[in-house]
């Protein structure tokens, strides 16, 4: 096991450089919006100035040279284009703190929402539960999740909501600073974010759970006299959760590194708001430290995932 983790960081370090190279070529090689244009406004004669102020008159290599340089030395992303020259490692961590409050929240919520309903349905399949839970993840899953935010907003908002009940938009306020508040203003981004997931695990535990109860170990474990409860929860679940626990690592990887239309639509103060603004404005550092954060957070989840397939299921074994 410990070599495996070992052979897996390393190939974390390929692939950051993997990732980082392609994006440096994104944004810099193919036609995207010119910086230096963006800044000088009406006035190109400024355009030489600012490019050479920002570096952007060395070639792509010396560019990307003297970027990874700086990152592996210094542990340097770089300054804003648009922000005042901001370093934005420090930019990126001040708001890590609103990223993680909605990613967690949020994965919490669907997890719970998604195994309880998928486990039910697949125990009482083709009752009016079951198909209520299904209808309604069909509906979960083909929602946009800007549209559930602004109708959640319009519903349930104490700014100008029908039934007003939660903050609206722009309300968070960090942890450290009023955990009540923090707690409110959270209730209906997490709850956004957590619907079509939730509905997504549902529906894939429903289906695996279903295959694993008629499995023999099932019928043994029966005939042995265990209740019904251990059965599915020690025996089927256990087996069945495996799928569950490869997209649930993935994802809470990707929304760490930015849940962008929600925390966009409640104006959340976090790496996906971030990343938008910067690509509205083409800050191409701050573009390339917010994908490097969640490029980092998605290898690791995915190496968490592989430990923990050791953990719950007792087959795999790595060397």
């Amino acid at each position: 096991m410990t070599k495996y983790i070992i052979r897996r960081l390393l190939w974390v370090i390929v692939l950051l450089f993997v990732v980082s190279f392609v994006t440096f070529a994104i944004f810099y090689l193919l036609p995207t919006a010119d910086p230096a244009e963006l800044r000088a406004g009406k006035n190109p004669a400024l355009i030489p100035g600012i490019r050479k102020a920002l570096g952007l008159n060395h070639s792509f290599i010396v560019q990307y040279w003297l970027y990874m340089k700086k990152l592996i030395l210094h542990f340097d992303l770089g300054t804003s284009y648009t922000n005042n020259a901001a370093a934005v490692k420090s930019e990126i961590f001040d708001r890590l703190p609103a990223t993680v409050s909605l990613a967690v929240g949020g994965f919490v919520v669907w997890l719970v929402m998604g195994i309880a309903v998928g486990t039910i349905s697949a125990v009482r399949r083709r009752t009016v539960f079951d198909r209520m839970a299904m209808g309604g993840a069909l509906f979960a899953i083909s929602a946009p999740v800007f549209w559930l935010a602004l109708l959640s907003l319009f519903l349930f908002s104490t700014d100008a909501g029908k039934i007003a009940i939660f903050p609206g938009a722009g309300s968070y306020v960090p942890l450290s600073q009023d955990p009540w508040k923090w707690f409110t203003s959270l209730v209906m981004p997490w709850c956004v974010l957590a619907a079509s997931f939730a509905a997504i695990y549902a529906r894939l535990l429903r289906a695996n759970l279903i295959e694993t109860m008629s499995e023999d170990y099932i019928r043994t474990a029966r005939a042995k006299g265990l209740s019904e409860r251990r059965v599915i929860l020690r025996h089927g679940l256990r087996a069945a959760i495996t799928p569950i626990v490869t997209a649930a690592g993935i994802d809470l990887g990707i929304l760490l590194g930015g849940a962008v239309l929600t925390e966009t639509a409640f104006n959340i103060p976090g790496i996906g708001r971030l990343a938008y603004d910067s690509i509205q404005n083409a800050d191409l550092p701050t573009i390339q430290g917010t994908v490097l954060v969640g490029a980092v957070f998605i290898l690791i989840a995915n190496l968490i995932v592989d430990i923990l397939y050791a953990v719950i299921d007792p087959r795999v074994r790595y060397s």
